[in-house]
């Protein structure tokens, strides 16, 4: 096998995460956008999903700024463990029944978005990135009449009639959220080589 195709089966091994990732999460709009029963359990096995691709693809960040790596797995272990020991309460405690089936999912993406964004800020910045694409997707959910957004966003799209069309603007913000993550993964991925030689 060539240096090259090395390279680009190693490059595709680094971005698959981050498909999975995003392909997961718009799959699982579409099936809450149409009100699948007990949706809020998909989106519960998804949770740990995010929380390994985040431990994942961030692992090289730490290399690259002379972190430890050790600290590193603490910090997402603390962050995303607490994190699943607050939805297990919650789940005990029955606040997923009693919000029902797409009000719970909406409630758990909005969560999840929200401690995206955290670990986007402080470990990883491309989870930034899909924090307010989660974000984003949990808005649509929560508020599906209100789709004044999707215009604006569907503009530069060329996308007609885009109020209409959620699902294909979810894919197209998807789209620019992987690309955007991919050049930071590219990034880090150049800053670890350049570190290592």
């Amino acid at each position: 096998m060539t240096t090259s195709a090395t390279k680009q089966g190693s490059l595709m091994y680094a971005l698959f995460p981050l498909v999975v990732l995003y392909a997961g999460t718009v799959a699982l709009f579409a099936l809450t956008r149409g009100n699948t029963g007990n949706i809020a359990v998909f989106w519960g096995y998804f949770v740990p999903v995010i929380g390994v691709i985040s431990l994942i693809t961030a692992w090289g960040n730490a290399y690259a700024r002379g972190d430890s790596r050790l600290f590193y797995l603490i910090k997402q272990i603390i962050i995303w463990g607490a994190f699943s020991w607050v939805l297990t309460i919650l789940h005990a405690m029955g606040v997923d029944a009693a919000l029902g089936g797409q009000k719970a999912a909406v409630t758990l993406i909005l969560m999840t978005a929200l401690v995206a964004l955290l670990v986007g800020l402080y470990l990883d910045t491309k989870m930034v990135f899909y924090g307010a694409f989660l974000g984003f997707c949990g808005y649509l959910l929560a508020s599906p009449t209100h789709s004044a957004i999707l215009v604006k966003i569907g503009a530069p799209f060329k996308v007609v009639d885009p109020a209409n069309k959620p699902v294909t603007m979810v894919i197209a913000v998807a789209i620019v959220a992987f690309l955007v993550a991919a050049f930071l993964l590219l990034s880090t991925r150049g800053s670890v080589a350049a570190k290592s030689s």
